[in-house]
């Protein structure tokens, strides 16, 4: 496994920089906000470990929502002229704002003295180039999977070449699959999370020394166990979309009719979940919404359901690990769960298995105590935020070393 053993004990305090090969001054980008919750979180702990180290030289993001690390060292774009074309479609406007971060950060890169780059996937094809010419060593992080998910794809790129004028610049504006290609390719060191992730690194020819393995961390106070509900209540977090196989859960659901039992869907409803959600709607559903304070649902649930067929190692997973629930998921949706141990894992879209995962949940309460406690004591054990920080030190080493 590249990066750091799973299981390994939790690690000592790290080394100060000045013991060990850690950058002098690091430069880190990301499409999202400094503190906050999703992606801005896992930003926020990143930095942290370079502010701590004492070589944080600036970050670059498009909001700041914390207060530890001095505004003096993140450049904030949250007032960024790409805001004029936010009419534009999703998937233009996105692109736009990544394009933007990268020009931005290709010029610090350029005009100012960095010896380590840190980035993400889709955010950095710029500013990889200016680094590779200047000799800056730099990471990608990816936050799924390789952009053709280990098996070539044909056809699947959009081409400009027949467009004009107007309609030839906004399609400018859309991330093609050659661009993360390239950004793949440029980069010293690509971290991972996890090993369905890496295997489609693998299955592409990327060398094992290329790729770090880099679990998430959560925040183990923050999420922990609560009382067990007197009924059997699984909880859903997460977007309801068909990626995250919230209609294979509902059909799952429906089939069981089970008795003495609900079923929470917390978190934003899209429109391509309302007719699954009509088509298999039973009385003990209840659909939550998007929530700030996930925490407060997931402890009191009994079981976390969530057969996604596409993450790259899904937070709630780990939160729900935190909060001592037993889960039902997939492979796909990253390595928290062990199968048997601390849950139960099927495969993605195979709606008969999630039913009979639930079934067994639901008749077994021995079974949910016995995985809750061992998913608890897995994440306190090797998923802190604590460990995601000291994992993170050796992946910057690693690249300076490389470098060297």
């Amino acid at each position: 496994m590249p990066g750091e053993t799973l299981n390994a004990p939790p690690p000592a305090r790290a080394a100060s920089p000045a013991a060990r090969m850690l950058p002098r001054r690091l430069l880190y980008s990301i499409f999202a906000r400094i503190g906050g919750s999703g992606l801005d979180t896992d930003a926020f702990e990143t930095l942290r470990a370079s502010y701590r180290g004492g070589f944080l030289g600036k970050a670059i993001a498009y909001d700041n929502r914390q207060k530890e690390i001095p505004a003096s060292l993140i450049h904030s774009l949250r007032w960024h002229p790409v805001r004029l074309i936010s009419f534009f479609d999703r998937p233009y406007y996105y692109g736009a704002k990544k394009k933007y971060l990268d020009w931005i950060t290709s010029r610090h890169l350029a005009t100012r003295r960095y010896d380590l780059f840190h980035s993400w996937s889709g955010d950095c094809l710029r500013s990889l180039q200016v680094a590779k010419q200047r000799h800056i060593p730099s990471i990608v992080e990816i936050p799924t999977w390789h952009r053709d998910g280990g098996k070539a794809k044909i056809g699947r790129q959009e081409s400009t070449n027949n467009a004009r004028g107007f309609q030839k610049w906004k399609a400018g504006l859309l991330l093609e699959r050659n661009r993360f290609v390239e950004e793949y390719n440029l980069a010293d060191l690509l971290l991972v999370l996890s090993q369905t992730a890496t295997d489609t690194f693998r299955a592409r020819g990327f060398p094992e020394e290329k790729l770090f393995y880099l679990p998430r961390g959560v925040d183990v106070e923050r999420f922990k166990p609560g009382r067990r509900p007197a009924k059997f209540r699984a909880v859903f977090v997460g977007a309801l979309i068909k990626r995250k196989g919230i209609h294979h859960l509902l059909d799952a659901w429906y089939s069981l009719n089970l008795t003495d039992a609900e079923l929470w869907l917390v978190g934003s409803v899209h429109d391509e979940a309302k007719p699954f959600l009509k088509q298999f709607w039973r009385d003990n559903i209840r659909v939550v919404g998007f929530v700030r304070d996930p925490e407060n649902y997931l402890n009191q649930g009994t079981a976390h359901i969530f057969p996604s067929q596409w993450e790259g190692s899904a937070k709630v997973t780990y939160e729900a690990a935190a909060c001592a629930l037993p889960q039902i998921t997939t492979r796909e949706a990253g390595d928290v769960v062990r199968d048997g141990v601390d849950g139960i894992i099927v495969k993605p879209g195979d709606v008969d298995a999630i039913a009979a995962a639930l079934d067994h949940l639901h008749r077994h309460p021995e079974v949910v105590e016995r995985m809750g406690s061992a998913a608890r004591r897995r994440v306190v054990e090797n998923f802190t935020w604590d460990h995601f920080r000291a994992r993170l030190l050796d992946a910057y080493e690693i690249a300076m070393r490389k470098a060297t």
